[in-house]
């Protein structure tokens, strides 16, 4: 059976190696992230998670591994930053408050999918003025939802968490294991 990891993150392909899992292909997924009028942070990160697998070409017998992590203050959702300016926006708003990172995961063998979502609550410290500019000019923001990266130097700013980190980092390797399982992929193989 082949794995096809539909996301060009390199943090999830390193999350998946940690469980023994080496993708036979990436193919990073081009879909539109923009979240509907309305659309709670929950629902959209899980649309996004199946929309990424559903986009990704491949053959029936290949399994289809997609991600989508989305930080949410509240209702609203913050993806991923355009410019330093939203990023620093993203920081201040975020400083000194809890918020939740939704990740969903989405595994597709032909038509079939198969869903799981992990929800985290984490802590951002307060911020100064001198810590935000240095982690913009750090440039670790760019491309990561809300503006942060956990697993970065940002992980000086987060005291608490409670959830998955790896959830966190953008993908819950306990809910993806047990799909991995699910659809029959031989994720702990025994010994010859």
């Amino acid at each position: 059976m082949r794995l096809v990891l539909g996301s060009g993150s390199p943090r999830r392909r390193e999350l998946l190696a940690q469980i023994g899992v080496v993708a036979d292909d990436i193919r990073a997924p081009d879909i539109d992230e923009t979240p509907n009028d309305g659309e709670l942070p929950r629902p959209y990160c899980a649309r996004m998670a199946r929309e990424k697998a559903l986009a990704v070409k491949a053959d029936r017998e290949e399994l289809v591994l997609s991600a989508d992590t989305t930080v949410a203050l509240g209702r609203r959702i913050f993806g991923k930053p355009a410019d330093a300016a939203e990023a620093a926006d993203f920081l201040h708003r975020l400083s000194g408050r809890r918020h939740r990172v939704y990740t969903a995961v989405a595994l597709r063998l032909g038509e079939r999918v198969w869903e799981r979502d992990s929800v985290s609550a984490v802590r951002m410290k307060m911020l100064s003025d001198i810590e935000v500019n240095a982690y913009l000019r750090s440039g670790d923001w760019v491309g990561k939802a809300g503006g942060y990266s956990i697993q970065g130097p940002a992980g000086a700013f987060i005291p608490w968490i409670s959830g998955s980190y790896t959830g966190i980092v953008g993908l819950p390797l306990a809910e993806t294991a047990g799909l991995l399982m699910a659809a029959g992929y031989p994720l702990y193989r025994e010994a010859p």
